[in-house]
């Protein structure tokens, strides 16, 4: 793939909305000397000048999408609280759109990770509760009025309860002919009938389709899944491996572009999100999940949840 494929100065007409399970990351960083005197556990002295916030979940789809350079929109429900706030002036800070449905009676979803020196993840603790269903019935009816602004839906399941009314979103998609990509979560994927692509990790896949001895059962089985659903396609994330679309009749390997790996967190939002800017600027599927491919491998060596930029999917691109 060049880098001065011609779709990459139209990615800023991609028109991309994003609904799902959002979250606050949050990284306290701090120094271990020694071990507590109370249990054996690391003490971790915290300095205030070393924490950081970033968005998580599908506002992290969202904020790859946007900083490709697409118009995006995202949809969600928060909590009426500090982090919900919080989440707000970052996704308003990074260029996103939003519409974010607020719940009094929920905490907005926060991923708390204690990390030691520069990048060893001590601990993680998690806060959530899932929104009501009075909220996810309104922001069912904010989806039917927004999807037909946009060019491509990410559907970002974390299993939140954010998309309990998937099936339906789905199918008011497909009415509208946009193109539906979702990135999955637990064993049900019949929630998920009609999407354009399914993009599950190689681990999301075994939870539905079990284990497979060789390639060639892996393809038998992922074929069949992708015709049960009737997908257009069904990309499977592979980490080390690189990643693997199949559709009707073939299979295409990617793979990976990079063997050295800092932190895998949020790559599976980096390649839905890449996917669907490239979808969404008009660049065909097989060209579009090489690009993610490499977006994937951009971002496995940056720590925590991050961004790929367009220079530097560019540059990489060139190098390829």
């Amino acid at each position: 793939m060049k880098a001065q494929n011609p779709v990459f100065s139209q990615l800023h007409k991609a028109r991309v909305l994003v609904v799902g399970d959002v979250m606050l990351d949050r990284y306290w960083f701090g120094e271990v000397s020694r071990i507590s005197p109370e249990a054996p556990v690391p003490i971790v002295k915290i300095e205030a000048d070393r924490t950081r916030e970033s968005p998580g979940g599908a506002a992290n789809v969202a904020v790859n999408a946007a900083a490709l350079g697409a118009s995006v929109t995202l949809l969600s429900v928060i909590g009426d609280d500090e982090p919900g706030h919080r989440l707000e002036l970052l996704l308003e800070e990074l260029r996103v759109n939003t519409s974010l449905r607020r719940d009094a009676s929920i905490e907005t979803t926060v991923k708390l990770r204690v990390i030691g020196g520069r990048q060893h993840q001590l601990l993680r603790i998690d806060f959530e509760k899932l929104p009501s269903r009075e909220v996810l019935r309104d922001k069912l009816d904010d989806y039917r009025q927004m999807v037909a602004e946009c060019d491509v839906v990410i559907l970002s399941d974390y299993g939140k309860g954010g998309l309990t009314h998937i099936s339906q979103m789905i199918e008011v998609a497909r009415e509208r002919k946009k193109s539906i990509l979702v990135d999955p979560k637990g064993d049900d994927y019949s929630r998920y009938s009609g999407a354009t692509v399914v993009t599950p990790n190689r681990a999301e896949l075994r939870e539905v389709v079990g284990s497979w001895r060789n390639e060639d059962e892996l393809t038998q089985k992922a074929q069949a899944l992708r015709e049960q659903l009737g997908l257009r396609a069904l990309l499977v994330t592979r980490g080390s491996e690189g990643m693997t679309l199949y559709e009707a009749g073939s299979r295409r390997h990617e793979r990976a572009t990079e063997h050295e790996v800092i932190d895998v967190s949020g790559a599976g939002d980096t390649v839905i999100a890449t996917l669907g800017v490239m979808l969404g600027a008009g660049m065909p599927l097989d060209e579009a999940v090489k690009v993610s491919n490499v977006a994937a491998g951009i971002k496995v060596l940056k720590f925590g949840t991050a961004v790929v930029q367009p220079k530097e999917l560019r540059d990489a691109l060139a190098q390829g």
